[in-house]
Formats: structure tokens, C-alpha cells, sequence
């Protein structure tokens, strides 16, 4: 891997992470509101430390690791440097079953967005769609079982791949439809001790940064990358929370353009494990023109208003 591949890598990591963030950063925002200065302070100093080692850099590592136990918990960390040959064919065997169970979790994510979820309407047939919001179960059903019935024709544990992906979806999503609630009583003044907010804030953290590391393999699957472009992009919206996050809300399609780069991957993703050569350098590119786009349609959206 070259240098310009490593920092395009890291820049794309970044500013996916940033973007699908946008979401935790409000709720963080809401809630850190509610809470006496300290605990902030607490939240912010030792959150990060929890939010970019222990869930983004340890998340990844164990999805690599238990994907390919036979490389061990070091091999796993350093298995995109290393030069053994039979290293590189553990990966590449074990890759499809990753990118088939990753690929299924985002477009599944970008389905349930763009059917249920409140938004802004970015695009045309974004309304047209939401109408149709009955149809959401409808869609990822039959589309999960063309995932598994065309993977078990080239590996079993792909189409079992796709499966989790799926399960880990609809889990992840009952814990953000959980928070969300929680987050309307706290602000209406629900009886709870800084200490169990600062718990839940990092609980919603990692439950968020999930769609941002399954996201990440669209990348690479080299730890050391995830860590540092998803430790950015961590960092960056830390920052946002407690100093800019009134002006980001003005942004109003910045949220179609995270929901838009996460289909592109999760279809990236899908692709690659079942076969398809993609080129490094496609996620990281598709992502800055996805966002790039929005951010622009949502700027001359601000200036309007």
C-alpha cells in the first residue's frame, strides 16, 4: 500500500465517520446540556479516550480476529503489513464472509432511512419513498434472501455472513429507538445522576459507531488505518458537540449524504464479496463526492435562509 492509498484511506475514514456521526453528536449535545459542568468535563476528557481505543480500535480487531481465529489476536492487528503469504490467504478467504455480513448492515441502514425515517427531502422520489414506508420489511426481506441464496452458491458461511449482518441491524437499531426515548426524558427533566447519563452517552457511542466501522472495511481492513481515520473523525465530532453543533444543524442534507455514502458502501462491500474486484481508491472517492455534494446542496440551502 502506497502513501497517497494510506492517506486517501485515512482521509475517506475520517469524514465518513464524521458524517454518520452528526446523529450522536446532537443527542450528545442534548444530554451533556442537562449535566453540571464536571461531568461534562468528565465526558469529554475520558469519553474520547473510551470512544477511540476501547470502541473503535478494539471493535475492529476482535471483528478480524473471530473472522480469522487461526491468526491469533496480534496477527489480527497486523495482518494488512504483514508479508507472510499464508496470512494474506486467511484474510482473502475470510473476507467475503465480512464484506457479505457488512454490505447487509448498511443497505439495510440506507433502506430504513430512506422508507422510515424523518428527512429532509434531498433528491427526487425521497418523498415518493417515504409514502411508502409499509413497504420497508417488504424490501430488505426479499432482498436478504437473494443475498443468501446467491451466496450459499459460493460459500455457505457468506450467506450465514449476510444473516448476521442483518440480525445485528435490526439489534443496533432497537438500541438507537431506545435512545432516542431516552434522550425526551432526560431533557424534560426525567430524574437520573450524571454518572448513569455519562454511562448511557458512552452505551448510544459505541451502539452509533458500529454503522462507522462495518462502514470502515469498505475502506481497508487494516486496524491500524480504522483506528487513526476513525480516531479522527471521533475527535473532530467531540469537538463539534461542545462548541459548533447549533451550526451543523443548519446543514440540513448533510444527513442524506452520510445515509447516501453508506449505501454506496454497503454496495461496495456486497460487491467485493461476491467476487468483484473493486479498486482501493473507489470508497474513499465515492465518499468525498457523496458528501461533497450534499455539504454543497445544503450550504446554498443556509445561505437561502
Amino acid at each position: 500500500m502506497d502513501f497517497l492509498s494510506i492517506v486517501l484511506i485515512i482521509l475517506g475514514l475520517s469524514l465518513f465517520e464524521i458524517i454518520i456521526s452528526i446523529d450522536n453528536a446532537v443527542i450528545n449535545a442534548d444530554v451533556l446540556g442537562t449535566m453540571s459542568k464536571r461531568s461534562r468535563r468528565w465526558f469529554l476528557i475520558w469519553g474520547i479516550i473510551i470512544a477511540v481505543f476501547l470502541v473503535r480500535g478494539l471493535l475492529p480487531w476482535l471483528i478480524i480476529w473471530m473472522s480469522n481465529p487461526s491468526l491469533g489476536a496480534i496477527g489480527a492487528l497486523t495482518a494488512s503489513f504483514s508479508s507472510d503469504p499464508r496470512v494474506a490467504e486467511t484474510i482473502k478467504e475470510s473476507a467475503p464472509i465480512l464484506l457479505a455480513g457488512g454490505g447487509t448492515f448498511l443497505v439495510f441502514l440506507f433502506f430504513h432511512w430512506i422508507f422510515l425515517e424523518p428527512k429532509h427531502y434531498g433528491l427526487v422520489g425521497e418523498e415518493f419513498i417515504h409514502r411508502q414506508g409499509v413497504w420497508f420489511f417488504a424490501v430488505v426481506s426479499v432482498l436478504l434472501s437473494f443475498i443468501v441464496w446467491q451466496a450459499i452458491k459460493i460459500n455457505p458461511l457468506m450467506a450465514f455472513g449476510a444473516v448476521i449482518g442483518s440480525t445485528a441491524f435490526f439489534i443496533t437499531h432497537g438500541f438507537k429507538e431506545n435512545a432516542e426515548k431516552m434522550e425526551r426524558e432526560m431533557i424534560e427533566g426525567a430524574k437520573m445522576t450524571d454518572l448513569a447519563k455519562i454511562f448511557y452517552l458512552e452505551v448510544i457511542d459505541a451502539t452509533f459507531s458500529i454503522d462507522g466501522i462495518l462502514g470502515a472495511f469498505a475502506f481497508t481492513f487494516s486496524i491500524p488505518l480504522i483506528l487513526i481515520g476513525n480516531g479522527i473523525g471521533a475527535l473532530v465530532v467531540r469537538q463539534l458537540t461542545i462548541s459548533n453543533i447549533e451550526n451543523v444543524k443548519k446543514y440540513k442534507y448533510l444527513k442524506n449524504g452520510a445515509m447516501y455514502s453508506i449505501f454506496a458502501l454497503g454496495v461496495v462491500m456486497l460487491a467485493d464479496s461476491f467476487g468483484m474486484h473493486i479498486p482501493q481508491w473507489v470508497s474513499p472517492v465515492v465518499t468525498f463526492a457523496i458528501i461533497g455534494f450534499f455539504f454543497w446542496k445544503s450550504y446554498k440551502e443556509a445561505k437561502k435562509g
